[in-house]
């Protein structure tokens, strides 16, 4: 809470063109290239992360497709993960985002003109509908990043079961996998403090389509777990 304070102190004076500029976009986005509404998000996401006292490792951008889409499969540990995906992915990209996240205020509003869509689990018409229009984008070059864990874990860098589901749009779509690693990134918005704070984002390897095309979706989720489990291990050391 005390930093999430200072974040919104050290923007006190430039919040007022923040918020106009975000209703402005959210107004006229069909107007606006969503490669644009990206960048300016992304500018706004970084001045964050900075001011919030943050210093964060980015490894592994090299592996990050350069053309055509991909699936970017991040542990997830909470909201600063967003930010994190944001300083380290240069092209405009897309995220699945829980339904939740579309009632909190201002983001709430970004969302909506960034078009990403939101799933409600509970729903499962509407979820299938949901991962038949990410497979269509992934096909049409657009990145993706699903969280497969469904909901952030609450135990640090400890990881929760991924769901083979989440990579059902990338199977179909058959496009890269990008495993990507967020260890420490809890830190930043749930240790009650402003001190700095270090955390990292790691992105390993892709698994391409012939790679996993013989594989059950379960068992994409299983390596892909094992992968980012890996290197937890190798830089915080085994639990």
């Amino acid at each position: 809470m005390k930093r999430l304070i200072l974040i919104i102190v050290r923007f006190f004076f430039e919040l007022p063109v923040y918020i106009y500029q975000l209703k402005h976009i959210k107004k006229h986005k069909e107007e606006i290239p969503f490669d644009q509404r990206v960048d300016w998000t992304r500018r706004l996401l970084k001045k964050a992360t900075k001011r919030a006292r943050v210093n964060l490792t980015i490894t592994g951008t090299e592996y990050l497709p350069q053309e055509g889409g991909y699936l970017v499969t991040p542990n997830h540990q909470g909201l600063f993960d967003i930010l994190a995906l944001f300083d380290s992915i240069d092209r405009p990209f897309k995220i699945i985002l829980k339904q939740e996240l579309t009632k909190v205020i201002l983001l709430k509003d970004v969302v909506e003109f960034m078009d990403y869509p939101s799933i409600d689990r509970s729903n499962l018409r509407a979820s299938m509908k949901l991962m038949r229009h990410v497979k269509q984008e992934l096909s049409e070059g657009i990145p993706y990043v699903v969280f497969p864990e469904g909901t952030r874990s609450k135990k640090g860098n400890e990881l929760l079961e991924f769901k083979g589901g989440s990579f059902k749009p990338a199977m179909d779509a058959q496009v890269p996998i990008v495993p990507c690693v967020m260890v420490d990134c809890f830190k930043v918005l749930d240790s009650n403090s402003i001190k700095r704070v270090d955390c990292g984002i790691h992105y390993l390897p892709p698994i391409t389509y012939e790679e996993y095309k013989d594989m059950r979706s379960v068992d994409i989720a299983n390596l892909v777990q094992e992968r980012i489990q890996n290197k937890i291990y190798e830089i915080k050391g085994h639990a």
